[in-house]
């Protein structure tokens, strides 16, 4: 029986889990750095051997994270790529993640498709850097069309060359220079003409935005005041199946450098703006009030969850007819997709309120300091329940911790961590014995699991999950979970410099 049950808690815990997009090249078979350091001399010198024997590389290499990528684009994708020291170097399964993300909003019916003539797919790539590694995947994977801006000389030098060193792809691929005008004059955003839409549909782990959200710069960060992002840079006439960006998720390059563990360069122009990625996502959005049907999807990258709610509510606002999120992993790295539409859907579609949200909660640790690590905050949250009379199991391999309370102890550590009884709702827990049938009556212990996810450097994403269908103490989880953030935040979070 405790065999079977440990197997139904672990299928429960992988079912949860996020997973790589099953289109992915590397959803079955990531990369093996033994074969391609056998196949590319080049690449040897960067592989080690890790403390169980498997081949490893160093992250904070970025000569090593560079090579990598070249040669999983050239081995995989049959594509030649290059970039100079200092640009940003993209990892190759996180970039396809997004792509097939793509691929599977043009493919649904959640819009109509295009009433045009055309038999090609049409993309445009904000910021696409000087590794232009968006149009060279979805030209190579799905033979889409694509323009990619950028505002910086050497990035668009470089992703010139690199379009011009794939001869079969680079009829397809067209980059732009942003040209910035001096006496551009500022815009302001406008709603005129757009009523709020209740048609939104939500993707998982997004709650619903109330439509009495009011937001202004105070909200969602300081305006961006930068180069055209859309407008200005999209020609009149034009028209686009989607956009797609990796926005600049930083307000200033010391915080980008916060995570000590991973080196994958950037340059001020990739990894900053004024507000950070909230801000620029926000241009992008006003940007598409004033295209609309310009384009039938647009999307951006996100890389704190906490940014996806008010970014939601901004959507609302300005009248989008859909929005569609998701979450991209690889790893124990997550970042967020959102996409937005103005096109009339088919049919209504209808926002749920799906019980299961009870059953997965998750909140953000932010502003870690460098020495920090994701394995720290597990094991703070290991000892945190052995404490309270708990039984764990580490698994340091998915960087998860699965935890079980009995229904003995269950009353016990809810005192110990001091949740009020009117707060929580729960009296104290009784069970009843005259049940004439125990073995069919929910459980009576109380079993989830807790993962932790790398977000940007300085963040952590932490998740937890019931592992039962049914159990008569599930309402202590929300509290018990709660009081846990209130710890780890406690221990580990600093305040910003303001």
């Amino acid at each position: 029986m405790g065999r079977r049950n440990k197997r139904r808690r672990d299928q429960l815990e992988q079912r949860d889990r996020p997973t790589i997009h099953p289109h992915n090249k590397y959803s079955e078979n990531p990369p093996d750095f033994s074969l391609l350091a056998s196949l590319y001399p080049s690449f040897q010198p960067y592989v080690l051997c890790s403390n169980n024997g498997r081949p490893k590389i160093d992250w904070t290499d970025f000569n090593a994270t560079r090579e990598l990528t070249r040669i999983l684009l050239l081995h995989d994708h049959g594509v030649h790529w290059w970039i100079p020291d200092g640009q940003l170097c993209p990892t190759v399964p996180n970039r396809s993640n997004y792509i097939h993300w793509i691929e599977d909003l043009l493919a649904s019916e959640i819009i109509p498709k295009p009433d045009t003539s055309r038999d090609f797919v049409r993309g445009f790539d904000i910021g696409t850097g000087a590794n232009c590694i968006y149009p060279l995947l979805g030209a190579s994977l799905l033979g889409w069309k694509f323009v990619g801006s950028d505002v910086t000389d050497v990035a668009v030098e470089w992703a010139e060359k690199n379009v011009s060193n794939n001869p079969k792809i680079s009829a397809l691929i067209e980059i732009r220079k942003v040209e910035i005008a001096s006496d551009a004059p500022s815009r302001e955003p406008s709603n005129e003409g757009n009523e709020p839409s209740n048609e939104v549909y939500h993707g998982s782990g997004v709650e619903e935005a109330s439509n009495s959200v009011a937001l202004d710069d105070a909200t969602l960060g300081r305006s961006y005041m930068g180069p055209p992002v859309l407008c200005g840079v999209v020609r009149d006439g034009e028209t686009f199946d989607f956009c797609i960006c990796n926005p600049p998720f930083f307000e200033s390059m010391e915080e980008a450098g916060l995570n000590p563990k991973t080196s994958c360069g950037g340059t001020p122009a990739e990894m900053v703006c004024p507000g950070g990625e909230k801000a620029f996502i926000t241009r992008i959005i006003e940007d598409s009030v004033q295209l609309k049907h310009s384009f039938r999807w647009y999307t951006s990258m996100v890389g704190r969850k906490t940014n996806l709610k008010s970014l939601v509510a901004k959507l609302r606002e300005v009248g989008v007819t859909i929005v569609k999120t998701t979450e991209f992993v690889q790893g124990q790295t997550c970042r967020w997709g959102i996409a937005w539409s103005f096109v009339q859907p088919l049919k209504k579609i209808v926002t749920a309120q799906v019980v299961s949200e009870k059953r997965n909660l998750s909140f953000m640790l932010e502003g870690l300091q460098r020495q920090i690590s994701a394995m720290d905050v597990l094991k703070s949250i290991e000892s945190f329940f052995l404490a309270n009379g708990a039984s764990c199991k580490l698994n340091i391999h998915c960087f998860s911790v699965n935890i079980s309370v009995s229904f003995d102890r269950l009353n016990e550590i809810l005192k110990n961590i001091g949740i009020v009884e009117k707060a929580s709702g729960i009296e104290h827990l009784q069970w009843s014995h005259e049940e004439s049938d125990p073995s069919q009556c929910p459980s009576k212990d109380l079993s989830f699991c807790i993962s932790v996810f790398q977000q940007i450097p300085g963040t952590l994403l932490i998740k937890a999950s019931l592992l039962q269908k049914e159990s008569l103490v599930s309402g202590s989880f929300s509290p018990v979970i709660h009081r846990l953030e209130e710890v780890l935040k406690q221990k580990f979070g600093r305040e910003k410099a303001s």
